[in-house]
């Protein structure tokens, strides 16, 4: 059983509902995915976006009208395993397939060839918040903390199974056509077995300080992620910034940003709060945990129960136009796939699906 993709739903405890949906994942771990899909049931239409290890089509399935449209992440083999990206995405998968929440993308099918693994998921079509951000400029406080919110509770039910999600940004992050929000892109999450990790990943602008000093850190480094996500929603650009790396390190080191005027005073406080180079004084980390976030003063108007269970207005719900028929341009993007005669990776990928 998985929630509905755009609700509204009914979730009457929010304990509960942590305890069911960590129940679920576990139970989940060892179960076998099997379906009567396959993989040439799905007829591509056209490419949603490109990535580091791949790229992601918009398909329709042939055989069902409940999944009727689907997004198909496509990601070659080979680069995983020059890349050392095998367990990431095995991770990725695991995310995708066990876990449940409202505002977190799920796994309809997976496959694998000779060459490519693929993932098939809910296609969402309203796109990432970044476009939208862009074409607004910013968002209002108004509407940037409804975005803020849903990422929180997806966050909070990520780190409550003990994994670090560690790419917290707008491009991972999609919109419904309901105006609600889908955390997406598992590739960087890691369980933190001994609570903490060292290596160094992320988008530049968004990594915590800690992750540079190469001593290890924790969950601590997402809600800084998110302090950076806050801001730039309601600024329209990230408090650290220069195409100078080392300088852009730097600043991050040394917490050097300037909030902008128009923030209202509660704002302000909350992202000084979550950018702190101290995570002992870092909002989310310290005692009282995620429960300070909710109830901090710029949060005052929030419904965290009414949110999650999708019954609260969406203050923007985007258009978009479906595509139904594939270009010549896609067919021969989509065609440049080589699946090889032999599997070269048949050990490494054994058991994927």
């Amino acid at each position: 059983m998985r929630y509905s993709d755009f609700g509204p739903l009914e979730i009457t405890s929010y304990d509960s509902f942590l305890n069911l949906g960590k129940t679920r994942f576990n139970a989940k771990l060892n179960e076998k995915m099997e379906w009567k899909e396959k993989l040439d049931d799905f007829e591509h239409i056209e490419i949603l976006g490109r990535g580091t290890f791949g790229k992601v089509v918009l398909v329709k399935n042939k055989r069902s009208q409940k999944h009727k449209f689907q997004a198909m992440k496509i990601i070659e083999k080979k680069i995983l395993v020059d890349k050392k990206q095998v367990q990431n995405t095995l991770t990725e998968k695991t995310i995708l397939q066990c876990a449940c929440h409202p505002f977190m993308t799920t796994l309809d099918f997976a496959f694998q060839d000779n060459s490519y693994i693929y993932f098939i998921m809910p296609h969402i079509p309203g796109g990432d918040l970044y476009t939208h951000m862009r074409k607004f400029g910013k968002f209002d406080e108004a509407q940037a903390q409804f975005y803020a919110a849903q990422v929180i509770l997806a966050v909070e039910f990520l780190h409550y199974l003990n994994f670090i999600y560690r790419d917290i940004k707008l491009e991972n992050i999609l919109i419904d056509h309901t105006g609600y929000l889908k955390l997406t892109d598992f590739g960087f999450c890691k369980k933190l077995e001994k609570g903490r990790t060292y290596t160094l990943c992320g988008t530049p602008e968004y990594i915590a300080p800690e992750v540079l000093l190469h001593k290890g850190y924790g969950l601590s480094a997402d809600w800084w992620s998110v302090g950076i996500l806050i801001f730039e929603m309601n600024a329209g650009f990230t408090p650290f910034y220069s195409r100078n790396v080392v300088k852009l390190y730097n600043k991050i080191l040394g917490c050097r940003f300037k909030i902008p005027f128009f923030f209202s005073s509660d704002l302000k406080d909350l992202v000084t709060q979550f950018l702190k180079g101290d995570i002992t004084q870092r909002l989310g980390n310290m005692k009282g945990g995620v429960d300070s976030i909710k109830r901090h003063k710029w949060f005052n108007t929030m419904n965290w129960l009414s949110l999650l269970s999708r019954k609260l207005v969406s203050p923007y719900k985007p258009k978009f136009v479906m595509s139904t028929s594939v270009s010549a341009a896609d067919i021969k993007d989509i065609l440049e796939l080589s699946v090889s005669g032999q599997n070269e990776y048949k050990d490494i990928f054994d058991g994927f699906a």
